[in-house]
């Protein structure tokens, strides 16, 4: 699907591009893989492991998704678009909400209207667990924004532009999660636990990287794509990563849930399930025929995908595995 074809990744200098560039350029060949991101530093480390020598079809666009402007140029000739940029840090966003609002909201925004100017012809954005239901402001500018990119379908109107969202749970490994950070407070002999009952839910980076790039195959445009995967606790991963050590129990943070979820009870009535992932379908009448088409198998009434009530569990075994095959992001 991607043979000939341009992509560009915004955010594409972060865990999930430097992963989703490996695997496209493993398996495909590409006609340009765009790499978009303010920061020039990581590009150019970036840039040393994906080269445009040894990769011709590489290219580094510094630019930010506020930059309206600079997304048209960016823009120019790209058939697919995977939108991975935002501020994901939940206490920056809590201290500077404005900027989280610029970048999550107001950026997905001028993505979608230059998407459909220009001509891209699929555009999938990331989502989050934290979307749902959301308790802190990073979650409900994620809501936004999946709202917007289910929307920008109707945007498009006759133009071919199709919009959807993948969410998924946190990612084995990636910058700011718990992992690092386990890794670092075992060399003192304690890790701390937010609260010994928590919840999440838990994928490795090669997974979510895979369900995204499906579902370009799979997307008509305005469904949430929702991944099956497992929920574990937070103290079994403690017992994996530092057995001998002991857990300080130091209360839950601002902004932060004792499970989470990806599906909720009201979005279960637009909801279809498959063997491998939930769509949450379209809900406006004006959206009716892609919802058709999308097919599934309707869920129970009242359903919820929540990682407490997960039927599908890693215990302390299962992590250890799932962390020693992984290369953690620092």
């Amino acid at each position: 699907m991607f043979n000939g074809k341009s992509i560009l990744i915004t955010g594409g200098t972060g865990s999930f591009g430097h992963k989703c560039v490996k695997m496209i350029l493993e398996k495909y060949s590409p006609k340009r893989l765009i790499i978009y991101s303010r920061d020039e530093f990581k590009q150019y480390e970036m840039s040393r492991k994906f080269s445009d020598k040894e990769f011709p079809c590489m290219r580094y666009f510094i630019g930010d998704v506020r930059d309206k402007e600079r997304l048209y140029r960016a823009l120019k000739g790209v058939d697919f678009l995977i939108h991975a940029a935002a501020m994901k840090q939940v206490p920056a966003s809590e201290y500077n909400p404005f900027e989280a609002i610029k970048t999550n909201i107001i950026g997905a925004q001028n993505l979608i209207n230059t998407a459909i100017d220009v001509g891209v012809k699929k555009v999938i954005a990331l989502s989050t667990d934290k979307a749902v239901s959301p308790v802190n402001l990073y979650g409900a500018t994620k809501l936004c924004s999946d709202k917007l990119f289910v929307a920008g379908n109707l945007y498009a109107g006759s133009e071919d532009t199709k919009f959807s969202v993948v969410r998924y749970g946190n990612v084995v490994g990636s910058r700011g999660s718990v992992v690092p950070l386990f890794q670092k407070q075992k060399e003192t002999g304690t890790l701390t636990i937010t609260d010994p009952r928590m919840t999440r839910f838990w994928t490795t980076l090669d997974d979510a990287v895979q369900f995204v790039l499906d579902g370009f195959e799979r997307m008509v445009g305005g469904e949430i794509f929702v991944q099956k995967i497992p929920s574990m606790k937070i103290t079994d991963l403690a017992k994996a990563m530092g057995p001998d050590c002991e857990q300080k129990i130091i209360g839950i943070r601002p902004g932060e849930k004792l499970h989470e979820m990806m599906i909720s009870a009201d979005d279960a009535r637009n909801t279809a399930e498959f063997d491998e992932y939930y769509v949450i379908k379209p809900d406006t009448g004006f959206m009716n025929r892609q919802a058709e088409m999308i097919g599934g198998s309707p869920v129970v009434e009242g359903f919820e995908y929540s990682s407490d009530s997960n039927v599908d569990w890693v215990d302390e075994k299962g992590l250890i595995k799932m962390i020693s095959t992984i290369e953690i992001d620092h």
